[in-house]
């Protein structure tokens, strides 16, 4: 079984990077993913990028909380053990809002940072997705799959046109900074 080879355009500049993106997407050519340094308007946009569920995500987690704080509050205080507190009805949900409202964003918190760590693969004793190292400090990267394209050598060439510092064909590696 071979291993998922890429090409790599590292660019010095984010305007020629997004012109490369240009390029690229002219002449059919799709495009894997792009690494920078830093965030760059526009280019989820130019990539077509879908919008993210998280927000979904976020209100599950919170109704979660939200029926798991009532649910409990009225089995400890209607259905297991009811008190006679001043002569107030057992189920008076004015004193419920405030445990309700801590365990709905405790719920939704908790549940963010799970859905974080599984969507961006970051389990503990996993080592790092990294295609070039010098994409978190000084260069623009834009990773074409070469199994998906028929010739790399026309791919180099858009890419040298768009400005490339360097073009890399490597395999993908998971690189540990042990």
């Amino acid at each position: 079984m071979s291993k998922i080879k890429y090409i790599l355009g590292l660019f010095d500049d984010p305007d020629q990077m997004m012109h490369g993106i240009d390029k690229l997407q002219e002449n059919k050519i799709g495009i894997y993913d792009v690494y920078t340094p830093m965030p760059i308007h526009g280019i989820e946009d130019k990539l077509g990028v879908k919008r993210s569920r998280l927000g979904i995500v976020a209100f599950i987690c919170g109704i979660t909380g939200t029926f798991t704080a009532f649910s409990l509050m009225y089995y400890t205080m209607v259905y297991d053990w009811p008190m006679n507190v001043g002569g107030k009805p057992n189920f008076a949900i004015p004193n419920f809002i405030p445990i309700t409202f801590e365990l709905t964003v405790l719920f939704c918190a908790l549940g963010m940072v799970a859905a974080f760590f599984f969507r961006n693969h970051l389990f503990p004793g996993r080592a790092p997705r990294v295609m070039e190292l010098r994409a978190t400090t000084d260069r623009f990267v834009i990773a074409i799959d070469a199994n998906a394209i028929a010739d790399s050598t026309q791919v180099d060439n858009l890419l040298k046109e768009a400005g490339a510092v360097e073009i890399k064909h490597n395999e993908r590696k998971y690189v540990s900074y042990e």
